[in-house]
């Protein structure tokens, strides 16, 4: 390896290569022990989520250090693997390290016999998404990002098809895996655009270009596109609510926390790092687009009956939200309006660490109460803080930060989004200084269905009476488990009470990308986040929640004094009738019918009605996805057309085989004589 001078230069860098190189080295050990579950699973995923430990320290020290780089003497002759270890780099890598730290610990106790693929060879798949992962933060150069971007949809593609003896499953890798690619065309293309016909593809080259505004809108346009079919935004979004059900719990975590925030990094790459003079109107586009995903992602959620779904759906929603942070960055970065950009863009990477802890802590809690009852189905569940109560209390705090409450991550995230909103000073643009406001109003309206979701995931799951027999003999989740999601869970906390804190590690970022940050203004509140002034708005997540503590205990010595310690158990109220039943509770799709009704153009729906003359009359509602029906079934119709038409011409005849190869040398002679 050549690096600078100076070994102290590389040290980050080379520890995090080493940590890369383990996760390698015990993913080639689970191949020598393929079908031994007790040594992959007790040994191997542990020691992986020790090294996701390790890589979230190094990362940590690298953020707030300089710049290191270095050169691998791998990949072709005259392509070696350039690779940058930055302060964006290092972020993304620390959220990766820690939210792989928790996935790894619950997949040590989760992966069983029977997943479809034997164990070994699944933690071979698991950790070379992994490096691969890792790979494509450290890229510097468009050939090893670009190596490292396609293993990672490789490998990501082995995993969502694990259990690939059934059909649906095997249609959702192969859904994915085609839109992966088309994404990759596009980077690859956008790449191409970047280098600008020098011949250099390294991202040192591509930053010193000064591309026509044609071309480089050109370059953004198709970034938007590769990097958004993989988060999964409006309209390239249809493989991500099958391939995250499909797969195996913790590769669903890992793809929805970790891997969609690897293309939320390659755009931040792209737009604020290689193309240094955005222009406002990418900021719009992105915001516009952002916007109308996380609407329509939260409206889906609210009315799915399948709790995968239903989280995969939530993430179309987060990666919205993620893209409207951006799109407000880019205009204020676009007009010189610094402070502000360093806000939405603090916003925008803060929310990034909070999905990844929150939305992997609630994949790892359905895959608990999958395999305790192997249901899937919201209909089928209820009652299960009795029988699995760890799962149960961990679990709320994910659904908590998810619906944006305090004092948790996704609180703060969102709450600093809004404010980068409503504090917006006028915009040259009279439409976007017109428009801002409407978009903070949706913005509050997503935050708001986002609750409503969550309180139906939680309450539908856990709460109420049973609603099958067999869920009275579900187990709460094993010792590993409750390891790995309480470590997420720590994260989701963390990120509620110390804003300040974080957004210290935030501010070398964005001032590498927009020459600005909020470092001084938190570290002046100290415990009170004020990113404005504390004139303007102003949050102290300690002091509430030592205001919740207070109310808590307030109530209990009020009750306790009152009563003089006396305690009478009774059966709940139900409105005067003692026999309730599970099928007197709301079910998932009575929790979702308001939603249906009033946002109905949104869906394709067909209904089942039952008739007089059914023995077991059943009335079913199925909601569809408009633009598969529009827009992908047209396409494969099509793509199925032109495959019968070339078919046509395979006859299996020599002599027209030759008649071909004659007219195809004739054509190219006339071509070359011109």
């Amino acid at each position: 390896m050549t690096s600078l001078p100076s070994p102290a230069h590389w040290l980050w860098l080379d520890w995090v290569l080493v940590v890369a190189l383990g996760w390698l080295l015990i993913g080639i050990a689970g191949v020598m022990a393929l079908h031994r579950l007790a040594l992959v699973s007790r040994l191997l995923f542990p020691a992986g989520a020790l090294l996701g430990l390790a890589l979230f320290g190094l990362a940590l020290g690298a953020l707030l250090d300089t710049p290191e780089v270095a050169v691998l003497p791998i990949g072709l002759p005259a392509l070696p693997f350039h690779l940058r270890l930055d302060s964006l780099s290092a972020y993304f890598l620390m959220v990766v390290g820690g939210s792989a730290a928790g996935i790894s610990t619950f997949a040590a106790g989760y992966f069983r016999k029977g997943e479809g693929t034997p164990p070994g060879l699944l933690c071979l798949e698991y950790h070379v998404f992994l490096v691969s992962m890792v790979g494509v933060i450290l890229a510097d150069d468009a050939y090893s990002f670009m190596v490292m971007w396609e293993t990672m949809a490789l490998s990501s593609f082995f995993l969502v098809t694990a259990n690939h003896r059934l059909a649906e499953v095997r249609s959702a890798g192969y859904l994915y895996i085609t839109m992966a690619r088309i994404g990759a065309i596009a980077v690859l293309l956008c790449f191409g655009v970047l280098q600008a016909d020098t011949g250099d593809y390294t991202f040192a080259n591509m930053r010193a270009q000064a591309l026509p505004p044609l071309w480089a809108s050109a370059g953004f346009l198709l970034a938007v596109f590769g990097f958004g079919a993989k988060a999964g935004i409006l309209p390239l979004h249809v493989w991500l609510p099958e391939a995250h059900p499909a797969a195996p719990s913790p590769v669903s975590a890992m793809m929805s926390g970790v891997m969609l925030n690897t293309a939320i990094y390659g755009l931040l790459r792209v737009s604020l790092d290689l193309l240094n003079t955005p222009m406002w109107w990418w900021g719009g586009l992105l915001l516009a687009i952002g916007l109308a995903t996380a609407l329509f992602g939260v409206i889906f959620a609210a009315v799915q009956v399948d709790m995968k779904r239903l989280l995969a759906y939530s993430s179309i929603e987060n990666m919205g939200l993620l893209f409207a942070g951006m799109g407000l960055a880019l205009i204020f970065s676009a007009y010189g309006m610094k402070p502000m950009a360093a806000l939405a863009l603090t916003a925008t990477l803060y929310h990034v660490a909070s999905h990844a802890f929150f939305k992997s802590l609630l994949f790892l809690g359905a895959g608990s109460v999958l395999h305790a009852t192997s249901e899937r189905s919201l209909g089928k569940l209820g009652g299960l803080i009795r029988t699995m109560p760890w799962v149960a209390w961990l679990t709320l705090l994910g659904v908590l930060s998810s619906a944006g409450l305090p004092p948790l991550g996704g609180f703060v995230s969102e709450w600093l989004l809004l404010q980068s909103f409503l504090f917006t000073p006028g915009l040259p643009v009279p439409l976007l200084t017109m428009l801002i406001p409407v978009v903070a109003a949706l913005i509050v309206l997503v935050a708001a269905l986002a609750g409503y979701t969550m309180v139906k995931f939680f309450g539908v799951i856990f709460l109420g009476q049973p609603r099958e027999e067999k869920l009275a003999h579900a187990h709460d989740a094993g010792r590993w488990e409750r390891v790995g999601m309480a470590w997420l869970a720590l994260g989701c906390v963390a990120l509620g009470l110390l804003p300040t804190q974080f957004i210290r590690l935030i501010d070398p970022v964005t001032r590498q990308l927009v020459a600005s940050g909020l470092g001084g203004e938190p570290a002046a509140s100290r415990w009170l986040l004020a990113p404005n002034s504390l004139e303007q708005a102003s949050y102290g997540p300690v002091i509430l929640l030592l205001g919740i503590l207070g109310s808590f205990a307030l109530a209990y010595l009020l009750v306790r004094g009152l009563y003089h310690g006396r305690m009478r158990r009774s059966p709940p109220w139900a409105c005067g009738f003692a026999w309730g039943t599970a099928r007197m509770q709301d079910t998932a799709e009575g929790f979702g019918q308001p939603i249906r009704q009033i946002f109905e153009p949104f869906f394709l729906m067909r209904r089942d009605l039952p008739t007089p003359f059914d023995a077991k009359p059943r009335y079913r509602v199925t909601v569809e996805d408009r633009f598969w029906r529009w827009l992908y079934v047209p396409i494969a119709d099509l793509a199925a057309y032109l495959a019968r038409l070339v078919g046509l011409m395979q006859q299996g005849r020599i002599s027209v085989y030759l008649l071909y190869s004659f007219l195809t040398l004739v054509a190219t002679l006339l071509v070359v004589m011109r």
